[in-house]
């Protein structure tokens, strides 16, 4: 029977296909043991039954042919959590957690109203629950399976300081909390042209179109979600989106447009322009 290692050592048959060819192998390995990355390091000589074995092959196939590691376990980490995917949405990933530093760098008040639009699988707005559980966040999204993905992962981590509903951008915001003023709007909204050819690579193959896609530009729901902002922003408070790398200079125009001041753009790890805020003024 094969060992671990044996099993580990498959991640060449991955390489051509993935620039995380090793930690696919890995994590497709921890879920079919039900075990963590350290007792794979721990236990190399350990071998696996032949149903463990004819499952690991299944998923392993089904990752060959391009599949997102976190569709096949169901599972994504971000931030401090690991969080519920499906199909429905998208996979939660850590250039945005860039999005999660900057807001809990800003100075807002003690017990802020913050609103995260298009949640997904509230990937935003529980990690900044979890941090300070204090804040009371609302999170929506249009697609009724992202809110109860959503909710679902807000259950799991306990997180009594969100409000998850279905919500088109701002329509629903408007209706449920008309009297509510936001200290923070954060957003990943989708931001891919539409003819864009990464739309035909990679995971993104899997993923929901409707997550990615927004108009020729790839502006269209940008320019909704910083054009409405002002309307449902407390005083001085801030609105902190994610958007492709090469549309900085056009959502910092935006900004400016809708009136912010103090509009800053900032890099993420790849040093690549990835989200950019602006405050309301006083």
């Amino acid at each position: 029977m094969a060992t671990v290692a044996d099993f580990l050592q498959r991640h060449s048959e991955l390489s051509p296909a993935s620039d995380t060819a090793l930690l696919d192998t890995e994590l497709l390995l921890c879920h079919c043991l039900s075990v963590n990355r350290t007792w794979l390091k721990t236990w190399p000589d350990k071998t696996l039954s032949l149903a463990d074995a004819e499952r690991f092959d299944q998923l392993f196939q089904r990752r060959l042919e391009g599949e997102p590691v976190a569709f096949i376990i169901g599972t994504q980490g971000f931030w401090s959590l690991d969080l519920s995917v499906s199909p429905h949405t998208l996979i939660p990933r850590p250039e945005t957690e860039l999005l999660v530093e900057t807001a809990l760098e800003l100075d807002l008040p003690g017990h802020s109203q913050v609103l995260d639009l298009g949640t997904g699988t509230g990937a935003i707005a529980l990690a900044l629950a979890s941090e300070y559980p204090h804040w009371q966040l609302t999170a929506v999204d249009v697609q009724a399976q992202a809110v109860e993905l959503a909710e679902q992962n807000r259950l799991a981590h306990q997180l009594d300081n969100v409000t998850i509903y279905q919500s088109n951008w701002f329509a629903g915001v408007a209706n449920r909390q008309p009297q509510t003023k936001f200290n923070l709007i954060v957003s990943n909204p989708p931001y891919i042209e539409i003819d864009d050819a990464h739309l035909f690579e990679g995971d993104v193959r899997f993923e929901p179109a409707s997550a990615l896609v927004s108009g020729t530009e790839g502006l269209d729901d940008l320019k909704l979600v910083i054009g409405q902002s002002c309307g449902f922003l407390a005083a001085a408070g801030w609105l902190l989106v994610e958007h492709g790398h090469r549309q900085g200079p056009a959502v910092r125009d935006l900004f400016n447009e809708a009136g912010f001041v103090l509009v800053e753009t900032r890099r993420d790890y790849n040093q690549l322009e990835r989200i950019t805020l602006g405050r309301l003024q006083d």
